[in-house]
């Protein structure tokens, strides 16, 4: 990745418009558990306890592009029934832009999965994959013709369900090289040439193996399969998504080959669908296709470990982004990454712990702090003042050392499982976002001084006041430096 911080990358990605087309998919999930076998035949039964309902497909697309932060416009086309009024209503919420025309010729495409303790049982799919009327076409055409000003890319979502058939295609990417927007593609089917004048197509392994007629068994097979459709369809990038073997990002004159991001994969369902919503989003905002190939293979290690059609929030980039700007994964958090964690632990039954300070120049008395605050809980967030919130508080030279410094040393430690940089002048927004169990400060502050001490108390959590070491403070240290008379070791406050 380049030398820009994770807050400026995700930033970047922000408010970029992106129009989405294709198949929508009404995702439906039927959860429960499954105790006995049916006397009927050798079954389960599953005794359903939660049905919940999504968008799928290009919706899905969408719902990434939405969850990255851009400026989303969705057209698609769904059937005159109670699925296609569903999806409308999801499709609505998700995005303001969002135009589902309505085509009484054809059903809403449905997909049921049966989940039982966690785990897929069956899927029951109801669809038609017939091309779409002249009429729905001309109709589609017209929507997308409105958008396209208002655009910097477009993604064409093909689930071979009807929508995009290849006079829809040839229109769509015609009108975009006229404006000279580059169109992104999820394809499809074996026949690559519907594609034609398109910028990226990203097929997944075994698409790229029916589009070439060969088997992708190594780096260089993905390579010549990859070149072998730049020159017989005139599609100058294919980033192909190789699952447990990463991505292969092919040009005419480059390739690169990206290995999957270390996760425990539970799902891959709509992997597919967040790599390119990530890849073309970067793309659009500026980024440079293989910096951009690299943030799509972080978030498709990111997807897989959830369970359904999933997105990746612009939250969980940042974080993924900076712990691997300093290779403590999953240690460095925005806040709303911190909320995500602390939930997952208390569904473990583990009780949070929260500290806070400016940490800088860490010494012995800040390592007792965060070990005893360590022994106090079963996981701790250590919450660290911003270089703006240092410089209120300890002077215009402060901090010595800058907030991502402070953050990675942090993080490094074994005493520890998550860090947070907050910018007021207390953590308490922080502190009431995550409400933790024991709020642990040093034993120089009473319990009435620590800030957060109220709510914490209010909400069933104990305050817990460290004892300090004698001897250490980042300003006698600095003041120890400057006079060069003593060390450190020998400072008494």
């Amino acid at each position: 990745m380049s030398d820009e911080s994770p807050t400026d990358v995700v930033s970047r990605l922000r408010d970029v418009s992106i129009l989405c087309i294709g198949d929508t998919i009404l995702d439906r999930f039927v959860s429960g558990e499954v105790s006995r076998i049916s006397p009927e035949a050798p079954i389960p039964i599953l005794q359903s306890s939660k049905i919940r309902s999504a968008a799928g497909g290009a919706g899905n697309v969408v719902n990434n592009l939405c969850a990255l932060g851009a400026r989303v416009h969705f057209v698609s086309l769904v059937g005159d029934d109670a699925e296609g009024r569903e999806l409308g209503e999801i499709a609505r919420q998700q995005c303001e832009r969002a135009q589902l025309l309505i085509d009484p010729e054809r059903p809403t495409s449905l997909k049921t999965r049966y989940i039982a303790d966690g785990q897929q049982i069956l899927r029951v799919d109801r669809e038609s994959t017939e091309p779409v009327s002249a009429v729905s076409s001309a109709k589609l055409l017209a929507a997308i013709e409105e958008s396209l000003p208002e655009v910097a890319a477009v993604v064409l979502s093909d689930y071979a369900k009807g929508v995009l058939t290849e006079g829809v295609l040839q229109a769509i990417i015609k009108a975009c090289n006229i404006r000279d927007l580059k169109v992104f593609v999820d394809p499809k089917g074996g026949r690559y040439d519907r594609y034609a004048g398109a910028y990226v197509l990203t097929p997944n392994a075994k698409e790229l193996e029916e589009a070439v007629g060969q088997r992708i068994d190594s780096d260089e097979a993905a390579k010549s399969a990859a070149r072998n459709l730049i020159a017989t369809h005139h599609v100058p990038v294919i980033l192909a998504t190789r699952g447990s073997h990463g991505m292969s990002l092919v040009t005419e004159t480059s390739c690169s080959h990206m290995v999957a991001h270390a996760r425990e994969v539970y799902d891959v369902s709509g992997a597919g669908d967040t790599v390119i919503a990530m890849f073309s989003l970067a793309c659009a905002a500026g980024v440079n296709l293989a910096e951009a190939a690299e943030l799509a293979n972080i978030t498709a290690g990111i997807v897989v470990g959830k369970a359904g059609t999933a997105v990746v929030q612009a939250h969980e980039l940042y974080d993924a982004l900076a712990a691997q700007q300093h290779s403590f994964p999953n240690k460095l958090l925005s806040l709303a990454g911190a909320i995500d964690t602390v939930a997952r632990w208390r569904t473990e039954g583990l009780k949070v712990g929260f500290t806070n300070g400016c940490f800088d120049l860490i010494h012995p008395g800040h390592l007792s702090l965060i070990t005893q605050a360590s022994r106090s809980c079963d996981r701790l967030i250590i919450a660290l003042n911003s270089d703006d919130s240092v410089a209120r508080l300890k002077g215009p030279k402060r901090p010595i050392q800058g907030e991502h410094v402070r953050a990675a040393v942090l993080a490094s430690f074994e005493s520890g499982d998550g860090v947070l940089v907050f910018r007021g002048d207390t953590p308490l927004a922080e502190i009431q976002a995550l409400s933790p169990d024991v709020l642990i400060k040093g034993a120089d502050y009473s319990e009435t001084e620590v800030v957060g001490s109220e709510f914490v108390r209010a909400n069933g959590g104990r305050v817990m006041l460290a004892e300090l070491v004698s001897g250490y403070s980042t300003t006698n240290t600095i003041n120890a430096i400057e006079n060069a008379t003593t060390t450190p070791k020998a400072v008494k406050q």
